[in-house]
Formats: structure tokens, C-alpha cells, sequence
């Protein structure tokens, strides 16, 4: 706590980082985009899966930036503590594969935009930032085309992290003078 030396470190849990956010976006990707289950791939794994037939329509997905504000707040001022929230940016890219690629790349850009899904994001506790237009982008795989469509998306969340700042109710103080 501060009322001792030394750094301080949250007392309270984290938001959801790495594979949990990792599964927390496939969720989310394949529920907007109507893929099935297995379909939409973290892009970067531990253990890479085998690459999936040509003729399978699947999404590969990464976090390619994440940033937060430059300006925390410290709120909520209690006897036991303070919480610091941050507004975090969670850059997402999306690279739709398979014969029917564009029309699961245009599905999830169009459901983006329907409340209903936006409100089922909002109970993730993220929110749509933004989202890029949707790019063509062939790749050659196995000596083969393959259909590739990437988009990016932005979403936004808060993080609110408690430390232990005791608060000041007393202070010792001398007045000199009259």
C-alpha cells in the first residue's frame, strides 16, 4: 500500500490479455461473421495448426497494435485505495480465406453495424472503435490462389486497475506566526 515504501502494483485482477483475449475475439468473429466453430484462427499460435484445404472458407485474426490513452484517470477514492481506469485501443486484423471469403468478409463488416451485435460485444466489455474498408488480397499457397480478404477493425474497452493509495485524513501540521 503507499502508507509503505516501494512500488506499487494493482490489487485487483486483469481484463482479459493474450489467449484470453484471443478467444474472447474468435467468439466475437465468428458469431458477426457466421462462420462455424474452428473457423476463425488466432493468426499467431504456440502450435501452429495445418493449413486448412483450399475450398474452406475460415478467418485468420491477430492484435496488430494496441495502445492506450495518455491520460489516466485515478478515481474512486477510498480508505483502501484508488482506481486508475485507462481507455485501451485493441487493433484488430481479419483476413477472411475460402471460395466464399468475401461473403463472410462482407457479413462481419455489414454485422458490425447492427446494434444487436454491438450490444453483445458491449457484454464482452469492449465497443467498436472503427473498421477499414475490406482489401483483396490473393495469396499463394501450395502453389495455389487462394481467395484473401483483409479488413481491419478497432475496438476500444476500460480498464480500471485498483491500487492501494490510502487516502490522506490526516496530516500532521504546525502554523508559525500570528
Amino acid at each position: 500500500t503507499s502508507t509503505e515504501r516501494g512500488w506499487l502494483i494493482p490489487t485487483s485482477g486483469n481484463p482479459d490479455y493474450d489467449e484470453a483475449l484471443d478467444r474472447l475475439l474468435s467468439q466475437w468473429m465468428r458469431n458477426v461473421s457466421g462462420l462455424s466453430a474452428g473457423m476463425v484462427r488466432p493468426r499467431w499460435q504456440k502450435e501452429q495448426p495445418p493449413l486448412l484445404p483450399v475450398e474452406t472458407n475460415w478467418c485468420a485474426f491477430g492484435v496488430i497494435g494496441w495502445s492506450g490513452d495518455d491520460s489516466p484517470a485515478f478515481t474512486r477514492q477510498t480508505d483502501d485505495g484508488s482506481q486508475l481506469w485507462r481507455h485501451e485501443t485493441i487493433e484488430c486484423m481479419a483476413s477472411f480465406y475460402g471460395p466464399a471469403g468475401m461473403v463472410y468478409a462482407s457479413r462481419f463488416r455489414d454485422g458490425l453495424s447492427v446494434p444487436q451485435n454491438n450490444a453483445a460485444l458491449n457484454a464482452l466489455g469492449l465497443s467498436l472503435g472503427d473498421y477499414t474498408g475490406l482489401t483483396p488480397f490473393p495469396e499463394l499457397i501450395n502453389q495455389q490462389w487462394v481467395r484473401r480478404y483483409d479488413m481491419t477493425v478497432r475496438l476500444r474497452r476500460k480498464v480500471v486497475r485498483e491500487y492501494g493509495i490510502k487516502s490522506l485524513v490526516e496530516a500532521p501540521v504546525i502554523f508559525f506566526g500570528d
